[in-house]
């Protein structure tokens, strides 16, 4: 399949008060960066890759009590041209780049995420502990593929903790969900849930706490996620096993101290 007929290098309008938003509160949503005539071309390319690689393989994400989360597909620009496309969409990198106030953005990898219905819900998190980059300019770009109300499995951002020492990054698991949720309650940090129409997109810093809610819904959530780090960003020393292995799948051959830039971190905006 060729190019499609859009333009996704076209420029989105950010104001300072987006990005102060940004800032502040770690997390952001903006309307109309996807047009729903995108969404409708690119959603099947991806929702039938993951159907068609759930065929034969196990995609579940899995609680340590062996809950399913959701199913994903890493890297599906690697998949095909058509779908790549989309991923390294400039419209998209340069709203990162802008939210984050960096000159360029590369790609640290995506994600296609389907949450089916009684999907569990995920637990409290930061992005950024499994992420061996040595720099708090990361941001994650969820794109909704399908409408997506609070019953279908909805994101959820506690405000601000980007900001707060007093949130540890700890892995996903059921006991880190109690703790963080319980360090949440006693410092009353608001939340924030976004109901999210087809092609409404969310921005959320690597370094936020957020969770998702269980789908109750019969409708599955159908979303696509790329992460994006400033360039010129070096190569964190892995602490975690989590890291030690996106150290390795996402920037291969790279060591500690090495500018994070492979072949699979493509540059994909860069300001004059």
């Amino acid at each position: 399949m060729g190019p499609s007929r859009f333009d996704l290098s076209s420029t989105y309008p950010v104001t300072s008060a987006q990005v102060d938003t940004y800032h502040r509160d770690g997390h952001i949503l903006l309307r109309n960066l996807a047009s729903h005539e995108e969404v409708a071309h690119f959603r099947p390319l991806i929702v039938d890759l993951v159907d068609e690689i759930a065929r034969t393989r196990d995609l579940w994400v899995r609680l340590d009590d062996s809950r399913k989360l959701f199913r994903q597909v890493i890297n599906v620009w690697r998949m095909g041209e058509a779908i790549k496309e989309l991923i390294f969409a400039k419209r998209f990198a340069r709203v990162a780049a802008q939210l984050m106030g960096v000159k360029g953005v590369r790609l640290y990898h995506d994600r296609a995420l389907i949450k089916d219905p009684g999907g569990t819900a995920t637990p409290w998190h930061k992005d950024h502990y499994s992420w061996p980059l040595a720099t708090h300019n990361t941001t994650k770009f969820w794109l909704a593929l399908s409408d997506i109300s609070l019953d279908m499995g909805a994101m959820v951002f506690a405000t601000g903790t980007h900001r707060g020492a007093h949130f540890p990054e700890l892995p996903i698991s059921l006991g880190s969900e109690e703790m963080l949720a319980r360090m949440l309650d006693t410092y009353k940090v608001p939340t924030m849930s976004y109901i999210m129409r087809a092609g409404v997109v969310t921005f959320h810093s690597g370094d936020v706490l957020h969770s998702a809610l269980e789908n109750t819904s019969p409708h599955r959530r159908e979303l696509v996620a790329i992460m994006y780090y400033a360039d010129g960003t070096l190569v964190l020393e892995p602490n975690n096993e989590h890291r030690k292995a996106d150290l390795k799948e996402f920037l291969p051959g790279l060591m500690p101290s090495d500018t994070a830039a492979t072949e699979m971190n493509p540059l994909l905006f860069e300001s004059p």
